[in-house]
């Protein structure tokens, strides 16, 4: 399985899921600049945690008019599977490949941690891997993690099956403890806490690893 990392300006965890993504997948993913404007072929492609372009304007805001997204918006609609992680996720919520949008942390401070997660959704191929009601545990390391909508956004998101994982305990507070999305194509995820910090008993975790893992038998 081939995959693809989009590093921008101040990403700091581009390198983090690339190790996760080697070790899920035996093969080095391919780093792309957010300066390219051709992303080379692979089965899945992700957006990594940082602070893009220091979160000039908004998080994520910036990145999204990056040349190389238009690109990934294209793979992305035409159903390669995505995932964005932390300002990943902001990214895809400011290129309107999900909805919504998120906002300063509700207390204004940095939060830095490891959260407890319950998984919502186990039928798309980012999440197939787990039983609904399953517990894992990710860290989280964001101040702009407040995820918001209207209500008649949150009500189709409930609805459609669409939100995948949800904070036991929010950090942020995210409305309806939404800390993970997917597409209504299925095929695009974003989520704020890092499932590539906890790929090892080393790192203080290994839930990250099963994550990967699920998505690769899931998209193989």
């Amino acid at each position: 399985m081939k995959s693809a990392v989009i590093v921008f300006p101040a990403s700091n965890c581009d390198r983090d899921i690339a190790v996760a993504l080697e070790q899920a997948t035996g093969k080095k993913p391919a780093m792309v600049w957010h300066g390219d404007t051709d992303l080379p072929d692979a089965d899945f492609y992700a957006l990594p945690g940082g602070f893009s372009y220091g979160d000039y304007l908004r998080a994520g805001a910036m990145a999204a008019k990056s040349p190389i997204m238009r690109a990934v918006i294209d793979k992305a609609k035409a159903g390669a599977p995505l995932i964005g992680v932390c300002n990943g996720f902001q990214i895809l919520c400011e290129t309107g490949l999900l909805p919504g949008v998120l906002l300063r942390n509700a207390n204004l401070d940095f939060v830095c941690r490891t959260v407890t997660l319950k998984v919502e959704n186990t039928q798309s191929m980012f999440t197939s891997g787990y039983e609904k009601g399953d517990y894992v545990n990710f860290p989280v390391a964001h101040h702009d993690g407040n995820y918001f909508a209207d209500d008649e956004t949150l009500d189709t998101l409930e609805a459609e099956g669409r939100v995948a994982l949800r904070y036991v305990d929010n950090p942020n507070g995210s409305a309806r403890n939404i800390a993970g999305l997917i597409s209504d194509g299925g095929n695009v995820m974003g989520l704020m806490p890092h499932p590539e910090r906890v790929i090892s008993p080393l790192l203080g975790g290994a839930d990250g690893a099963a994550f990967f893992k699920n998505l690769v038998n899931a998209v193989s």
